[in-house]
C-alpha cells in the first residue's frame, strides 16, 4: 500500500494497524505530508467546522514534589524563583480573561502539596459560582481516585494528564524511581470513568524517543479515546538531566497532530505553545494540521516566565490572553473563526454523523 492509499485509509476507517503507522510517520514524503495534513484538516473542519477554541491558560503554581528529568520546575531545580498565586489572584485572572472572552479556564500547576483537595474544590466551587457559563479544566497531576471525586463534585469539568509515553520502560527513562507508568494510568482510567472530559498526550522527540514509542502512543490514545490530546515538541530545560538533549522535531509533531485528528476526528486538539517555541508560525502549522484549539495565557504577566517548564517557553504576544485582538486576526487570516464559547467536544456518535453527511 502507497503512503497516499495509507492516508485514505486512515481518512476513511479513522484507524490505521502499528504496522501502518510506524510506515506513515517512516516514509511520508512532503507532497504526502501535505496530503496528510489536508485530510486532518478537512475532517476538523467536518465535525467543528472553522472554529478555533480559546482556553484561558492560569499556570497558578510551580512548586512540584516530584522531579521528572525532562521538567523545568522540578523539585531538585534550585535555580528558579517558586510562587503560588492567592486564591484572589486566581479569581481576578478569571475576572480578567471573563472581559476578554474567555469561557474556559485552564488551572495549570506543578503537584504542589499546599493545595490540599480542600483548597483547590474551594477555588473550583467559587470559579464556578462567579461564572456559571465557564467550564473549569484541572491539570495539576497524579492525584487519588478519591481526589478527582471531589473535584469533579466541586465543578470541574475537565482534566488534562498527559500520559508522556506509552512505554512503560520508556516512562522509567524519564521519571524518577517514586513515579510509575501504572499509577499514571491508573490516573487516566478512573479520570475516564468519573465522568470528566480527559485530555492524555505525549512530548515528540523526548530523550530515548523511537519510531516504535510513537506508535504506541498513537494506538494507546485510539483505544483510549480521550476527549482532549495534547502533543508538542520535547524543548530541553537548562536546569535539568536532560540539557543537553535536541528539541523536539515540529515537522514530526506536525504529522502527528494530523495523524491523532484522523483517529479521532471529534477530540480537542491544541496547537501548544511549545509548537509555537520550536516553531515561529508553530500555531498556524497546527490549526492547519487539524488543532482546534489554543490556550494563551492569563497568569500575571510577571510570574509566566518563572512556570518554566522548558527554555525559550513562548509566553508573550500572540501566547498571552491579553493579546485576543491580535489572536483573533491571526486565526480569522487563516480562515477561521476564533470561538470564545466553552467549547466542549463532539460526541463521537455526532461527529460520525457529521463526517458521513459532510466529507
Amino acid at each position: 500500500m502507497t503512503i497516499r492509499e495509507l492516508i485514505d485509509k486512515l481518512h476513511d476507517t479513522n484507524d490505521l494497524s502499528s504496522d501502518e503507522l510506524k510506515e506513515l510517520l517512516t516514509n511520508c514524503d512532503p507532497a504526502n505530508e501535505a496530503y496528510l495534513e489536508q485530510k486532518a484538516r478537512e475532517t476538523a473542519v467536518a465535525v467543528y467546522e472553522k472554529k478555533i477554541y480559546v482556553r484561558g491558560l492560569i499556570e497558578f503554581t510551580n512548586h512540584c514534589r516530584n522531579n521528572c528529568l525532562y521538567c523545568g520546575i522540578r523539585a531538585k531545580n534550585p535555580n528558579i524563583k517558586r510562587y503560588r498565586l492567592s486564591d484572589d489572584d486566581v479569581i481576578s485572572c478569571c475576572e480578567k480573561g471573563y472581559a476578554l472572552g474567555y469561557r474556559t479556564f485552564v488551572m495549570q500547576g506543578g503537584e504542589d502539596v499546599f493545595y490540599t483537595d480542600d483548597k483547590i474544590t474551594a477555588i473550583v466551587t467559587t470559579i464556578k459560582k462567579r461564572f456559571p457559563d465557564c467550564a473549569v479544566t484541572l491539570s495539576i497531576g497524579e492525584k487519588s481516585r478519591e481526589s478527582y471525586e471531589k473535584f469533579h463534585e466541586a465543578g470541574a469539568d475537565r482534566y488534562l494528564l498527559r500520559h508522556e509515553t506509552a512505554d512503560e520502560k520508556h516512562y522509567e527513562k524519564l521519571h524518577e524511581r517514586n513515579q510509575s507508568f501504572a499509577n499514571r494510568m491508573r490516573c487516566l482510567r478512573d479520570l475516564k470513568d468519573i465522568g470528566f472530559q480527559t485530555g492524555c498526550g505525549f512530548m515528540v522527540g523526548s530523550p530515548y524517543q523511537t519510531i516504535d514509542h510513537l506508535v504506541k502512543d498513537l494506538r494507546f490514545i485510539k483505544k483510549f479515546n480521550p476527549e482532549m490530546v495534547g502533543i508538542g515538541p520535547f524543548i530541553p530545560h537548562s536546569g535539568t538531566p536532560f540539557a543537553a538533549f535536541p528539541s523536539g522535531s515540529a515537522d514530526m509533531t506536525v504529522k502527528l497532530l494530523a495523524i491523532v485528528r484522523l483517529l479521532l476526528p471529534y477530540v480537542l486538539l491544541p496547537a501548544t505553545t511549545a509548537l509555537a517555541t520550536v516553531d515561529k508560525n508553530g500555531r498556524k502549522r497546527g490549526i492547519l494540521a487539524g488543532a482546534n484549539v489554543i490556550m494563551p495565557n492569563l497568569s500575571p504577566a510577571d510570574k509566566r516566565e518563572f512556570y518554566s517548564l522548558y527554555d525559550r517557553k513562548a509566553c508573550t504576544g500572540n501566547e498571552a490572553a491579553e493579546m485576543i485582538a491580535a489572536i483573533e486576526k491571526e486565526i480569522t487570516d487563516l480562515g477561521y473563526e476564533l470561538s470564545r464559547s466553552r467549547g466542549d467536544g463532539k460526541k463521537p456518535d455526532t461527529a460520525r454523523k457529521m463526517l458521513k453527511s459532510e466529507i
